[in-house]
């Protein structure tokens, strides 16, 4: 004879198994999403870090390859010796609002501070950026565009311009934006 079972679900061991497997996936994910927020970076604070590079760099490029106090021992094509060193009258990092030639803004260096305007004064907000600007007269070969592709370094034709905004508070932000600068 046949005997019918009454019972349905699930034994003891099935129910312990079932909540050991799901609270280890559980901690699995949210450790994967408290890691992902702590090591994300605040978009608005990227979009600040990418306006101060961008005017930062837009600041250094408007201004001459070379340097028009000593204009005249500075030729038309500088050579290396004219460039960001003999030819620049470096006005002084503090001086920014003197800055007068693209070398002048090699060696910025606005860290642990509050972003300066070109006048001195402090933009509010901007204290846990970090800005370094540094100006490469030397090494630089441009050969991927055919308008470019006979311009060196070595000749006085061109400077790369390097911007680096860091952050405070967040470690991963590290942006870097480059310009050219010639001298035609």
């Amino acid at each position: 004879m046949k005997t019918k079972s009454n019972y349905y679900g699930f034994t003891l061991i099935e129910l312990i198994v079932a909540i050991v497997v799901l609270s280890i996936g559980v901690t699995a994910f949210v450790r994967l999403i408290n890691q992902t927020t702590a090591n994300s970076i605040d978009p608005v604070i990227l979009e600040q870090a990418n306006a101060i590079a961008q005017s930062y760099l837009e600041e250094a490029l408007l201004n001459p390859f070379c340097d028009p106090d000593v204009s005249t021992s500075c030729p038309v094509f500088c050579s290396v010796e004219n460039m960001c060193g003999v030819c620049s009258n470096f006005e002084g990092l503090a001086n920014r609002a003197l800055f007068d030639d693209v070398c002048d803004y090699g060696n910025i260096n606005d860290n642990a501070g509050a972003v300066s305007q070109t006048g001195g004064a402090v933009i509010g907000g901007t204290e846990s950026f970090n800005i370094n600007v540094t100006v490469v007269d030397t090494g630089i070969t441009l050969q991927a565009t055919p308008s470019l592709d006979t311009l060196n370094s070595a000749n006085g034709e061109i400077v790369r311009v390097d911007v680096n905004v860091t952050h405070d508070t967040f470690q991963s932000l590290n942006l870097t934006l480059s310009g050219y600068k010639t001298n035609f």
